[in-house]
């Protein structure tokens, strides 16, 4: 595996971004320089990020996500432990 997550990565299993394997390593966001717990998508070529908003969700089951747009940083989070 790579030292850098892919450009688009999404947690929902139905997605074609979905990769089980990158998730487990545990990708972390900063979204305009502030970490972010709550992405369900992210895309750093196109510059966004998915939200899940709340607890709420959608009919489905699926949480209701808002869109937004700025600069998107992933990292592996198992690389920010052995740095700091």
């Amino acid at each position: 595996m790579t030292d850098t997550p892919p450009d688009r990565l999404s947690v929902n299993p139905k997605s074609p971004h979905f990769d089980e394997a990158a998730l487990q390593r545990g990708v972390g966001i900063r979204f305009k320089g502030v970490e972010k717990t709550n992405v369900e998508e992210y895309c750093v070529s196109e510059g966004w990020v998915r939200l899940s908003v709340g607890k709420s969700v959608d009919r489905l089951g699926n949480p209701l996500t808002m869109k937004m747009n700025g600069l998107v940083e992933p990292y592996f989070r198992d690389d920010a432990v052995a740095e700091g």
